[in-house]
């Protein structure tokens, strides 16, 4: 799964990387522990072409009468998006990608939570899959997304069963849907020689944490 990851990518140059048109409304560009619910930049594609979007971390069905409804849904699973109705339609017809510098995932020893940085070994922002959905309840309009996960490839089987979908340069025009029909495929483990992992400081176990020091290799002892 992903539940909390870090943007450090100004929103300039998120836009340069993706050639993507800028908003008006984006939130705060650097952030070391995005949390679920937090308003992130997000790229998707118009009829003008890319757009890098403030969207709500945490997709909300069309029915939800609140945003409270029923699950936080944070994430996809690559396995049943298509056919789950809360993000079918939104698999065929409204996918995005979510740059960032990595993301945090633990594994337990025993009682402990021990948390782990996960990044691109290349030094290059780390693009993930997601899908969005506008929703509408009153006078309260929201544009909210998911990320997609799929299961761990060997670098991660030993912190987590899943992890975000990578999606590589190349492949995103397709994933956003401008180059055609056909991006299931991409909805597969990363690569192995695509990320590496360290342990970082227990600190980032609070969500109300902050600073670049979250990502930073923990010193042992």
């Amino acid at each position: 799964m992903c539940g909390r990851f870090a943007i450090t990518l100004p929103h300039d140059a998120m836009a340069q990387l993706f050639a993507a048109r800028l908003d008006n409304t984006l939130p705060q560009a650097e952030s070391y522990n995005v949390c679920p619910t937090a308003q992130i930049a997000v790229v998707r594609a118009g009829e003008t072409g890319r757009r890098l979007v403030s969207m709500r971390w945490g997709f909300v069905p069309s029915w939800y009468k609140g945003v409270s409804d029923g699950p936080l849904l944070i994430n996809a699973r690559a396995e049943t998006i298509a056919e789950k109705p809360a993000f079918a339609a939104a698999c065929r017809a409204r996918r995005c990608l979510v740059a960032c510098r990595g993301f945090y995932e633990w594994n337990r020893d025993g009682a402990q939570k021990l948390p782990w940085f996960i990044a691109r070994r290349d030094g290059a922002p780390l693009v993930m899959a997601g899908i969005w959905q506008d929703w509408t309840q009153g006078d309260t309009q929201l544009t909210t997304c998911a990320l997609v996960t799929t299961a761990a490839n060997a670098l991660m089987q030993p912190i987590h069963h899943r992890m975000p979908v990578i999606v590589e340069q190349v492949d995103w025009g397709l994933w956003l849907g401008e180059a055609g029909k056909g991006a299931a495929p991409l909805m597969r483990p990363a690569a192995e020689d695509v990320l590496q992992s360290y342990r970082v400081a227990q600190d980032v176990n609070s969500n109300r944490a902050t600073g670049a020091g979250l990502m930073a290799p923990l010193q042992e002892a």
